[in-house]
């Protein structure tokens, strides 16, 4: 186990989240997401966590291998399409991560995903959780849009609220 990371994971505060990802900024996202998804034919999911129980990090659980996790979990593979995406938030970690489904990850290069991760974590590490929120969810449409579309309409197999874990 690592012992700097472990702390900053039992440091972190479920209400320092919540104040940086207020009602607000939630509904912001929210709308974002309804917004973008009419321009493509994928489903974003958006959702954010504090920080990692102990298991995970004795086990020296990646980001990646969370948010790969937390995309099973939350069922964002479940759409008709193969065509949902999980942006990931992990708090005390200060990391973004973008995992997509079948269908879209075998369009979209990595490099993509990598490219709109860092510039959202540009803007979290100043303080703009907002800024870099609506980046990741504006990244994520423009690049479903050039990969993927044929929006035609929102079907909402996917629901757009952000969630808190």
């Amino acid at each position: 186990m690592q012992l700097g990371r472990t702390l900053k994971h039992l440091f972190a505060t479920r209400w320092g989240t919540r104040r940086r990802f207020t009602p607000e900024v939630l509904s912001r996202i929210e709308s974002q997401i309804a917004e973008l998804e009419r321009l493509h034919a994928g489903e974003i999911r958006f959702a954010v966590e504090t920080a990692l129980d102990l298991p995970d990090l004795w086990y020296r659980t990646t980001p990646r291998e969370r948010a790969v996790l937390v995309f099973g979990h939350l069922g964002v593979w479940d759409t008709e399409g193969d065509n949902g995406v999980l942006i990931y938030v992990l708090m005390a970690d200060h990391d973004v991560e973008i995992v997509a489904d079948r269908a879209i990850a075998a369009r979209v290069p990595q490099a993509g995903w990598d490219a709109v991760c860092r510039e959202v974590e540009v803007h979290y590490r100043a303080g703009r959780f907002l800024e870099g929120s609506e980046a990741a969810v504006a990244g994520v449409g423009r690049l479903l849009a050039a990969h993927f579309p044929g929006g035609g309409g929102d079907r909402d197999e996917q629901p757009n609220r952000p969630v808190l874990l």
